[in-house]
């Protein structure tokens, strides 16, 4: 019997790298948990107040260790077969408050982020949709070895988009869920064939742990 590309045993850590309560980032978020479910995944829906972090400081990890925001999110990373990350659009790039936690959490060993499957989304008031903020955003997740998932979703003048708890327009609606489907079909997939979890992702420099991954690393 062949097997069922529905991904009814796939467990997806969801988030929103904002912390407004009335972002828009965070009801793109709850829109990809609801399409997810109904494909059969198990949904851990979070939210950036859960995984809160210090600015990172070498001394302050020596001192301290690892904070306990930190520490939830490599324990939701490890317990998920993969995740969604919906992040806004500061400045043309990601926000600082994502890639702070993203630094703190690499500091792990093993590298939580290693061969975790993720989809990468964002929703803004511009005509890009916050999509220069996701392509900076792959740098270091890839980089720490994450298998982003290559087709990201940004939603343009995302303040006009929604309709109540769905997108306005059905072709865009229709595209989403595409999106998400066609993102938790791989990451099962690869939860199944392990051959495809090394063969759709190829590394470009050092690999996760090498002491390229900090510039100060300690002696």
């Amino acid at each position: 019997m062949p097997h069922s590309m529905e991904p009814q045993d796939l467990d997806v850590l969801i988030f929103a790298a904002s912390l407004r309560s009335g972002s828009m980032n965070k009801k793109l978020a709850r829109l990809a948990a609801e399409v997810a479910e109904k494909k059969g995944a198990t949904v851990d829906l979070a939210t950036m107040d859960e995984f809160d972090v210090p600015s990172y400081d070498g001394d302050v990890e020596s001192e301290e260790g690892i904070p306990e925001g930190a520490k939830e999110l490599r324990r939701r990373l490890l317990a998920n077969d993969a995740f969604i990350l919906v992040s806004p659009e500061y400045n043309g790039s990601m926000p600082g408050t994502v890639k702070n936690l993203i630094d703190w959490t690499s500091r792990f060993r093993p590298q939580p982020f290693y061969e975790r499957h993720g989809l990468l989304m964002s929703a803004s008031p511009s005509m890009a949709g916050g999509n220069r903020g996701l392509w900076a955003l792959r740098i270091p997740l890839e980089h720490l070895g994450a298998r982003i998932f290559p087709n990201m979703f940004s939603l343009a003048r995302a303040h006009e988009a929604f309709d109540g708890d769905k997108i306005a327009n059905d072709a865009l609606q229709k595209r989403f869920e595409n999106n998400v489907d066609e993102f938790l079909s791989l990451a099962e997939a690869a939860k199944h064939y392990p051959c495809i979890r090394k063969a759709w992702v190829e590394f470009l420099g050092e690999p996760p742990g090498e002491g390229a991954d900090r510039v100060d690393m300690p002696e």
